[in-house]
């Protein structure tokens, strides 16, 4: 099948999906790279506050910070 036939047939509301092997299925930009930042101690304080104030870990606050500064680009 063409990917203009499928993109019609997506368009006329087909489920699509059978059309594809989910079990290889990616999506594409979110796979995970470790990487390492050193931070000052009051900023390292500072997300601590901030992580214990929602209820995440450290980690998460980082990377919701990060996210919401790069999606203005």
């Amino acid at each position: 099948m063409k990917a203009s036939e499928l993109d019609q047939r997506f368009d006329d509301g087909e489920d699509v999906l059978e059309y594809f092997d989910l079990d290889t299925l990616k999506r594409p930009g979110l796979e995970t790279k470790r990487v390492n930042v050193d931070f000052p101690q009051w900023m390292v304080e500072k997300l601590d506050m901030e992580a214990k104030r929602l209820g995440v870990p450290r980690q998460a606050v980082i990377k919701v910070w990060i996210a919401e500064r790069l999606s203005a680009f």
